[in-house]
């Protein structure tokens, strides 16, 4: 063990600490992958399963990344560190964030974490008891994240939040049954394929929906954005 984990506290899960206190403990651990605090509170996860969340989190990626290779000027990341408010820094499993150039809300600080509220941000869930559907909900609607997706695992369940009145909505699907993005214009997801595993599917509406003139314009609007 390193001197600097002797002088510092090491995480527990349950402890009360400031986001200041909970970074010097999380770089005492170098070999700890992932902690979070939320609402002030550690939470430091359990070992993760590979049919409950490892498969579902690859899937959500491959869906995103298609989408990030066809939109230049939006950013994607996987287990970004991201410092929400004084008293929560998540670990969210993934995210598609705008520049601040084109109205983004979130910026990597100088020590390369990200602060703010990316425009949408995904979590990978067991059930609906766990914290990504409840306290994790809360403090991103709070903090101004406009598109939520969890993906409650067990339950086969997809639900993508979007802020309206200052709350989050379900979203619904459109006449042809896929979720559409408010943000992005051009994402969309089967879900039911997504859930089915299907991800050949999942990426053939995917693609089909970044064809569209409403895709080709947003990708221009961000292009002219990014080169000013």
């Amino acid at each position: 063990m390193s001197a600097l984990a002797h002088e510092i506290l090491l995480l527990e899960n349950g402890d009360r600490l400031t986001r200041k206190e909970f970074e010097q403990r999380y770089r005492a651990m170098p070999r700890l992958r992932k902690a979070e605090l939320i609402e002030g509170v550690v939470f430091m996860p359990s070992p993760l399963h590979f049919e409950q969340h490892a498969k579902p989190h690859a899937l959500v990626m491959g869906w995103l990344a298609a989408y990030w290779a066809a939109t230049p000027g939006i950013e994607l990341a996987d287990n970004a560190t991201l410092r929400l408010d004084a008293d929560n820094e998540f670990q969210p499993d993934a995210l598609l964030r705008l520049p601040e150039r084109a109205g983004g809300a979130s910026r990597v600080s100088r020590d390369d974490y990200l602060e703010g509220a990316p425009e949408l941000i995904v979590e990978v869930a067991s059930t609906s008891a766990s914290h990504d559907l409840h306290d994790k909900r809360k403090v991103y609607r709070r903090n101004g994240v406009r598109e939520y997706l969890v993906w409650l695992v067990r339950e086969r369940r997809l639900l993508w939040f979007v802020v309206e009145d200052d709350e989050y909505q379900p979203l619904q699907p459109g006449a042809d049954g896929l979720l559409r993005s408010r943000v992005f214009a051009g994402l969309a997801l089967n879900s039911r394929a997504l859930l089915d595993g299907d991800l050949a599917r999942v990426l053939a509406d995917q693609q089909r929906c970044q064809g569209g003139e409403e895709h080709q314009r947003f990708v221009e609007a961000l292009r002219q954005t990014t080169s000013e």
